[in-house]
């Protein structure tokens, strides 16, 4: 009975990490699943959000301002990545492990130092009633921006650029021969994905009260999982369920963490735990292609 009352009352904390995390997981999505980039940016701009954002509180700006200020910052780090890969001709993974390496110098600059408290400043879930104090406002907002973004995602990508930025991640050379301009696209794809994941970051540091430089610190690794979790359970084999499977995913992820505190593991344990579950979905996917299960392709969305 301790255990069962032991999760139960993590589970709206566990929800409300899930929702604000379920922006990292759609970041990663995007250059992962949609423009089989291997960026590594997004463990960058989430703490790059957070501090972008918690400057501008404390500049005196407003959190709606402080928070697209976050989102803006993220856009640029994308951008930036995929100009270092276009122009150098550098490898994703290094282009992106180069710029979170920046960014962690930025960071410090910005905010003036390692980490700063919010707490006596206004955040969004303040309009809330009980100005956001209780779980169940924060969740019921948080869950409407995460529908508001995967319903903007799947519009995105049914349209003509979407379906050009879709088609890059298929075969770069063939929508290279049909006239989509490659660099333009892989720029777009990777300044959205970053913007999603400075967002998370931005948000998360209105949610806890402060942001850190080293927030950051394996939320790549965690947005993976919640997307292959997410993958698992919904399957990605409409446009829809690709986008929706990371929100899924990640909701339900902070759940078995939840689970798996709950059994007594420590916080330290954690990231093992979280390692070595995407290792075994890895090794779990790899022995199903190789017995020649359906592959898990993306079909194209009908007009």
């Amino acid at each position: 009975m301790n255990l069962i009352s032991g999760f139960l009352d993590l589970v709206p904390v566990g929800i409300l990490q899930g929702l604000t995390y379920a922006l990292i997981a759609i970041a990663i999505m995007i250059p992962f699943r949609i423009l089989n980039f291997a960026d590594m940016t997004g463990e960058g701009s989430f703490p790059f959000g957070a501090c972008v954002c918690a400057k501008f509180l404390m500049l005196g700006l407003d959190p709606v301002t402080s928070l697209l200020a976050g989102a803006l910052a993220g856009f640029l780090a994308g951008l930036l990545t995929g100009f270092i890969h276009e122009k150098v001709k550098i490898n994703t993974l290094l282009c992106g492990i180069l710029v979170l390496s920046m960014l962690y110098s930025v960071d410090i600059r910005v905010m003036g130092q390692p980490n700063a408290a919010l707490f006596t400043f206004a955040s969004i879930f303040s309009a809330l009633p009980g100005d956001g104090s209780g779980y169940l406002p924060r969740i019921v907002m948080l869950g409407a921006i995460d529908i508001a973004i995967a319903g903007l995602v799947i519009w995105f990508l049914g349209t003509q650029h979407g379906m050009a930025m879709r088609a890059i991640g298929s075969s770069a050379a063939m929508a290279k021969a049909q006239g989509i301009n490659v660099k333009v696209y892989t720029l777009c794809g990777l300044g959205l994905a970053n913007l999603f994941a400075s967002m998370g970051g931005a948000v998360l540091a209105q949610n806890q009260g402060f942001a850190d430089v080293n927030m950051g610190f394996g939320v790549l690794v965690n947005g993976l999982a919640a997307l292959l979790l997410g993958e698992a359970l919904i399957g990605n084999r409409s446009m829809t369920r690709q986008v929706i499977a990371p929100v899924i995913g990640s909701i339900v992820y902070f759940q078995l963490i939840s689970v798996v505190l709950t059994l007594g593991f420590q916080p330290s344990d954690l990231k093992l735990v979280t390692a070595v579950f995407v290792l075994a979905t890895l090794l779990a996917m790899a022995a199903r292609k190789r017995k020649g299960a359906p592959s898990r392709k993306l079909k194209p969305v009908t007009p």
